[in-house]
């Protein structure tokens, strides 16, 4: 019986540990944190045999494969062994591809990815196809693959899932933008984080659809070293040569694989980021078939995602919009641009390496004040302190708010968009905007 090692018992791992019980491997889950109730129940559900808080290295280093969340870095001390022991490592969606025919939508970028995939899955749901969602959002792929196939899987990948693909196949791939975002784990070099994106690519045939940006300088640059063999969908804000979906005179278009336009005015998303999302999902939902009836129902009553310019509550003839989803610059910055007031921004967090210039002239039009909100706001102060707007330095979610209700006026927005992870006082960026939410609606 083949040994299996799984890194990570959270939903990845779980999920990815069923399929392998199922599929008759040894299989030996390891974590070093703490593992959730809901995850212990379900290995000891399936007789998998788990650990947390440690390694069992002799155990781990057993194992002829590992699968490894895609959170736990190369730099991790078992993770450095497993690697010049020479064990495959792998993420559990190039597992759980090993085990499924279902077509595979994939969708990545370094913004617009939960969006753009949930808007998918919400057109092909809406259109009555048999289809799950998975990746970072979702149920895991594996767990489904095991316990629930689907015909289709909506899939988001993070580059760091993509880092441990090697023959998995995306019949549909989507790469909506590349800007710098976690270059701390790419060893500062934006090249490394570059290459990881464009894995989504991958073993493309001729039989399959890669949908990009047009207007992404850095696609275009990375598009020219490869031999591409799907058709390829490039979308673009306004119709450029060789744009298949485009905006034009107030109309939003697809010219293939069969025409479609609407008004763009009926679609439910707003903003310029989000012109891009929902051209890639009507393209996504068109060549995979749909019924032009479903796709422009869908996109006009789409409800948008949480956490992702998300608006919570008007006090007092403020608005307070929850974007903790905006975790890098570039994020931030199509968060400000869709402003139409002025903004009192709230930034902070783990810096990812990030470059503040990019959102500088936007802060100096669009915004009334800054609140920092992170354990250590130095690289803000001395970015933000000599522009003339009013700062204010917090450490926690409470006070955050507090300086945001003094500062804001009626007629104002508070956003929340923060540049930064949140590890550094939230348990992730969930949790930031929950907290977010519950003390503007408290006020």
């Amino acid at each position: 019986m083949k040994k299996i090692a799984i890194l990570g018992a959270g939903e990845s791992g779980a999920g990815a540990a069923v399929l392998a019980k199922k599929e008759g491997y040894d299989v030996f889950v390891s974590d070093m944190s703490s593992i959730k109730d809901k995850y212990k129940q379900m290995l000891d559900s399936h007789g998998i045999e788990w650990e947390e808080c440690h390694h069992s290295e002799d155990k781990i280093l057993a194992s002829e494969e590992i699968i490894k969340s895609p959170g736990i870095p190369n730099e991790a001390p078992i993770v450095k062994k497993a690697i010049e022991k020479g064990i495959h490592i792998i993420s559990e969606i190039e597992f759980a591809g090993r085990y499924t025919h279902s077509k595979m939508i994939c969708i990545t970028g370094s913004n617009g990815k939960t969006t753009t995939t949930s808007l998918i899955y919400h057109i092909f749901k809406t259109a009555g196809y048999n289809v799950g969602l998975a990746g970072n959002i979702g149920r895991s792929l594996a767990l489904q693959v095991a316990e629930e196939p689907h015909e289709y899987y909506i899939i988001e990948l993070s580059s760091f899932q993509l880092d441990n693909m090697y023959d998995f196949r995306a019949n549909i791939a989507i790469l909506l933008n590349i800007t710098p975002d976690h270059l701390d784990r790419y060893g500062n070099c934006m090249q490394n984080y570059v290459d990881s994106k464009m894995r989504i690519i991958q073993n493309q045939t001729s039989d399959d659809s890669f949908i990009y940006w047009n207007d992404d300088p850095i696609i275009k640059r990375e598009l020219e070293k490869y031999d591409i063999k799907a058709i390829q969908y490039p979308f673009s804000e306004l119709k450029e040569k060789g744009s298949i979906g485009y905006i034009e005179e107030g109309m939003y278009k697809l010219e293939e694989p069969t025409p479609f336009n609407m008004e763009q005015e009926e679609l439910s998303l707003t903003g310029k980021h989000n012109i891009y999302n929902s051209l890639a999902a009507g393209l996504a939902s068109n060549i995979a078939g749909i019924h032009k009836d479903y796709i422009r129902k869908s996109l006009s009553d789409f409800p948008g995602v949480e956490h992702r310019l998300e608006r919570v509550a008007t006090v007092r003839g403020v608005r307070y919009v929850n974007d903790s989803k905006a975790t890098n610059v570039d994020a931030c910055w199509y968060a400000l641009e869709s402003m139409d007031s002025p903004t009192v921004l709230i930034i902070g967090g783990k810096d990812k390496g990030n470059d503040y210039e990019e959102i500088r002239e936007l802060v100096q039009k669009k915004c009334r004040a800054l609140v920092f909100l992170g354990a250590d706001n130095s690289k803000l102060h001395n970015f933000f302190d000599g522009m003339g707007i009013p700062i204010r330095d917090t450490h926690s979610m409470n006070d955050c708010v507090s300086a945001c209700y003094e500062l804001a006026q009626p007629g104002d927005t508070v956003l929340l968009s923060p540049c930064c992870a949140s590890f550094d006082l939230f348990k992730n960026m969930e949790d930031r905007g929950d907290q977010f939410k519950s003390l503007v609606r408290s006020l």
